[in-house]
């Protein structure tokens, strides 16, 4: 039996700026704690949101993001435009924040470009973080949908080989078919059950996945 370890944290990401658009592979956290591999740069502009006057905060929750090929930004939930729906909102960086909920699709990191302020030097300061959930199917956040920031029960990945694995939708329909399912979210690798192949780390107060092959 084959026994690997690892860390989910992928997701959607996004950069948002005040002036310019730009645009993360999330390390483990996430704002998960997780640690899935392989993220997508993109980006929002807050400036053109505020004027919409969707709201006084940029995303926040209940509200909605149009999608675009480079950018994000607030739309109205009830127009055409709208495609993913804030689920939850936080200040600072996902990597130190709080866990999105488990079915959140992709995350939305929120920064701010050229500010008056910058601790770092590199030109953009953390803003935030929005968790967001499509308004229609598919959801890869959900159990077996192959995406989202956060392995859950239900995932299924395939083995990346120097214990590394990925997530892939169960049911067969993406590029690389699920080789194992996560069963079962435990406190300790002793508490999962014999058919367990795999160990997968979850993060969370049951860190520990327990697969098995499919």
């Amino acid at each position: 039996m084959r026994v690997r370890t690892r860390w989910a944290a992928r997701g959607a990401c996004a950069v948002v700026c005040a002036v310019l658009l730009t645009g993360c592979q999330s390390a483990p956290g996430d704002g998960e704690g997780d640690g899935r591999l392989g993220e997508q740069r993109t980006a929002a502009s807050p400036t053109a949101a505020r004027a919409s006057g969707y709201g006084a905060e940029f995303l926040g929750v209940n509200e909605c993001s149009s999608f675009g090929r480079t950018s994000f930004t607030e739309a109205s939930c009830a127009g055409e435009r709208a495609a993913a729906r804030v689920i939850a909102r936080h200040d600072g960086t996902a990597r130190h924040g709080p866990r999105c909920p488990a079915t959140t699709d992709f995350v939305l990191h929120i920064s701010e470009q050229h500010p008056s302020s910058d601790e770092d030097g590199d030109g953009v300061v953390p803003r935030g973080y929005a968790c967001m959930r499509h308004l229609q199917p598919p959801h890869p956040g959900d159990p077996g949908g192959g995406g989202g920031p956060r392995t859950i029960v239900g995932d299924c990945v395939y083995d990346l080989g120097d214990g590394r694995v990925r997530e892939t939708a169960c049911d067969g329909g993406a590029e690389r078919e699920p080789e194992f399912k996560v069963t079962k979210a435990v406190d300790d690798r002793s508490d999962c059950p014999a058919s367990t192949a795999l160990y997968v780390r979850l993060g969370g107060a049951s860190p520990v996945g327990c697969a098995r092959p499919v």
